[in-house]
């Protein structure tokens, strides 16, 4: 699909480098591609409350600090 858009110029250079995108349009297609796999993975994790799979107690601040539960 074709279409313009406005962007950021600075934030798409900063995209580029970090990414080593060499376009403009490989560095769109890859944000878009990572935001969309970022809402994946947040809607799959979201299916677990609820269920018998995550304990309602479990306290997640605890178990980085290494305490026992």
């Amino acid at each position: 699909m074709r279409t313009n858009i406005v962007l950021d110029e600075k934030l798409v250079r900063k995209a580029m480098k970090l990414s080593r995108a060499k376009t403009k349009r490989d560095v769109v297609h890859l944000a878009l591609s990572e935001y969309v796999a970022a809402r994946e993975r947040t809607a799959r994790i979201m299916e677990f409350f609820g269920s018998d799979v995550i304990d309602p107690d479990y306290d997640h601040k605890a178990a980085r600090a290494g305490e026992a539960r």
